[in-house]
């Protein structure tokens, strides 16, 4: 419905018109003598489902007609459900009133004997059925039939050696009776003569050959529109073109709720004051400019609807603000929520596709997918990473265990335990001491703190990377990584759903394997890691094992003796990731692995490895170009347990700003912020919360 509003100078009114398109406009002049989206002063604005009263002030208020209903309900969907059911119905009442039971064949019952009967006795009863039933003696078409289908074949049957002989075997005069099949067709729709044989055909081939086609075009239009992983196309396209390499962790949401899906979603009239509400509560979370908050604040409500409330929605898990949340707004935030992580998991796929000519990912914005994984799991704000103090992490890896607040945690910092890594290193004993004269905790509280901890992985890498059948690696050679990952718990168990009581779906553990140059923000090889198959691991871990072993030329006993050794390292908590890269030109490379836990904060792993590649000295390349000959120089060395005296620096933590003009440094830069080149460092992220010097 559409109403009219004509400007006039009569009136002075603040309107503020929402539209779902996204555009905002908000209007307070005395006079109207500037345009009011194309219209001046006298002319009529045609604005549509916005009712005005006499005094030009707009208020929400629709109505819904009857016909508005229905043609809501007249979808093709709807529509064809409906069909379906009244042909289903339709059928069921025909075979309930048409259906015939099948009738034997028996001879003695249809001449009126008891079985055994005497020949003499077979012939009178033929001759009075006969003449009851013969065709000369009575006219009627059905006793003809009866006579020649039944009477004369059970006389037949009866008198005939050779028909009594088939009736005794087979049960039947005239032999064996082969195996028919056939589809019962009501008997209508088999006689089309007539006027109405032209509608019953059409009808035949509108239900048996264009209903299904349509469904199956209908069917066919939606799948195209999805992935194998039932993300929307049009998802992917977004993410890819938005997603950037300086792209820090704190701004990637503003990336991932640009998908499609949630574009589809509907923002209600009803939404806009709970969804103010909500606002106010989760307002210091939305990194709005402080100096300019009612610019931002205009900025941010000047976006389209269906963003606005999708990144209010994931604010009101990460704040743990959901209980606020209207019943209308309850059902979008489930759904939000449940569609997370795919689309994550697509994003994560989008930041490390390969950008650049050498194959290589960006580091910077997956690791910043993965922390917002990890907050919209644990429903920790992503402020929380944020360091303070001695810690790296922020506060974000206690607040994801039961009973603790930020309160709590300050009141733990007073007895100087600052880190989560030190609250963890604690006997049993003393952190419940802790717990309980510090924090307050009561006995059970306690104990539930400790499942949880119990509970959350400890990851330990192994990584090397060679050049098979080769010493050393010389530039353009294909590079083979291998890399065992270890999980363990203090439970003893390997796979295992994250302790999230803030996520409403089953969710399972993943990590990514990042081998990438943090200096240059570059991902060299990835792969996702689960430890949730067992039997999965085992047979390619084998199968892996297997083949690099019969390529090195390893006898059969060495490589059942090495394969028994991978599966039981499998079964102890390990996976083995394989994978392929060409070697770099000629330098030395500080590369690191990083093991990422996309549903706990604090768990994720880093360890450094050098990579020396030597000048070309070999003819050609495995599947890399041939290049020429030149002289030979000292093999390529992997070293892991020194620290380098060359540097590299690290980018920004994931709130600073942006700089997307800036260039990362070159792999010999200055040393930064810490980067720890021990094996195994623990780390949350490359990102979370390091402060530069």
């Amino acid at each position: 419905m559409k109403f009219l509003f004509a400007i006039t100078d009569s009136h002075e009114v603040a309107l503020e018109l929402r539209y779902f398109c996204g555009d905002i406009l908000t209007i307070n002049k005395p006079s109207y003598t500037e345009s009011l989206h194309g219209c001046v002063r006298g002319e009529q604005c045609i604005i549509s489902n916005i009712h005005f009263d006499y005094n030009g002030t707009a208020f929400r208020k629709y109505r819904k007609s009857i016909f508005k209903r229905i043609s809501n309900f007249s979808t093709y969907s709807n529509l064809t459900l409906v069909l379906l059911w009244v042909i289903m119905a339709f059928l069921i009442y025909y075979i309930k009133h048409t259906s015939h039971e099948i009738q034997i064949f028996e001879p003695f019952n249809i001449l009126g004997l008891e079985p055994g009967a005497l020949e003499s006795d077979i012939k009178k009863a033929y001759r009075r059925l006969s003449i009851q039933y013969h065709p000369d003696k009575n006219p009627d078409p059905e006793a003809h039939t009866y006579f020649v289908e039944y009477i004369s074949k059970a006389y037949q049957a009866l008198t005939d050696p050779i028909s009594r002989e088939n009736f005794e075997k087979y049960g039947h005069p005239d032999g064996r009776q082969g195996l028919k099949m056939g589809i019962a067709l009501p008997e209508f729709l088999l006689n089309i003569d007539g006027a109405s044989g032209g509608v019953l055909l059409l009808g035949i081939v509108g239900v048996c050959i264009l209903l299904p086609l349509m469904l199956a075009v209908i069917y066919l239009s939606r799948s195209a529109k999805y992935t194998g992983n039932y993300v929307m196309h049009q998802t992917l396209y977004a993410y890819y073109h938005l997603m950037k390499p300086s792209l820090a962790p704190s701004k990637v949401v503003d990336v991932f709720i640009n998908a499609a899906e949630y574009m589809e979603m509907p923002v209600r009239r009803s939404d806009g004051d709970p969804l103010q509400k909500l606002f106010v509560l989760v307002r210091s979370e939305l990194n709005l400019d402080l100096k300019n908050i009612k610019q931002e604040q205009a900025k941010f409500w000047k976006q389209h609807p269906a963003l606005v409330k999708t990144e209010l929605l994931i604010q009101a898990q990460l704040t743990r603000e959901s209980a606020t949340l209207s019943s209308a707004l309850l059902g979008d935030f489930r759904h939000v929520l449940e569609l997370t992580p795919r689309l994550l998991e697509e994003l994560m796929k989008m930041a490390i596709i390969p950008r650049s000519p050498q194959g290589h990912g960006w580091l910077r914005p997956a690791i910043g997918v993965v922390e917002l994984s990890q907050s919209i799991i644990q429903a920790v704000p992503l402020s929380a990473k944020k360091s303070t103090g001695g810690s790296t992490e922020g506060i974000a890896p206690f607040l994801q265990l039961p009973h603790f607040s930020e309160a709590i945690i300050k009141k733990i910092a007073r007895k100087k335990v600052r880190t989560f890594q030190e609250f963890q290193d604690m006997s049993q004993q003393e952190r419940a001491e802790l717990l309980t004269q510090a924090a307050g905790f009561s006995g059970s509280e306690t104990q539930d703190v400790e499942v949880v901890l119990e509970m959350m992985p400890s990851i330990t890498i192994e990584i090397t990377c060679e050049t098979e059948g080769e010493e050393g690696i010389q530039e353009g050679d294909i590079v083979t990584m291998h890399a065992w990952i270890t999980l363990k718990r203090g439970n003893g168990l390997v796979g295992a759903l994250p302790h999230a009581p803030y996520f409403p779906f089953h969710k399972e553990e993943n990590f990514w394997l990042l081998l990438a140059d943090s200096t240059s923000n570059n991902v060299w090889m990835s792969q996702k890691v689960s430890f949730m198959d067992e039997a999965t691991a085992i047979t390619a871990a084998s199968k892996a094992i297997q083949e690099t072993k019969e390529g090195s030329g390893a006898s059969l006993k060495e490589i059942n003796a090495t394969v028994r050794e991978a599966v039981e390292k499998v079964r102890n908590g390990s996976r083995l990731m394989m994978g392929k890269f060409q070697a770099p030109a000629e330098g030395n490379y500080n590369l690191t692995s990083y093991c990422l836990c996309d549903s706990w904060i604090g768990c994720d792993k880093k360890t450094s490895l050098k990579l020396k590649v030597l000048k070309r000295s070999r003819a050609g390349t495995r599947g890399g170009p041939t290049v020429e000959e030149g002289p030979a120089v000292e093999d390529g060395i992997e070293e892991e347990e020194e620290e380098e005296e060359e540097g590299y620096d690290d980018y920004e933590s994931e709130y600073s700003e942006d700089d997307e003009d800036k260039q990362d440094a070159n792999t010999n830069g200055p040393v930064a912020n810490g980067i720890s080149h021990r094996k195994g460092s623990n780390s949350s992220a490359e990102s979370s919360g390091t402060d530069e010097e």
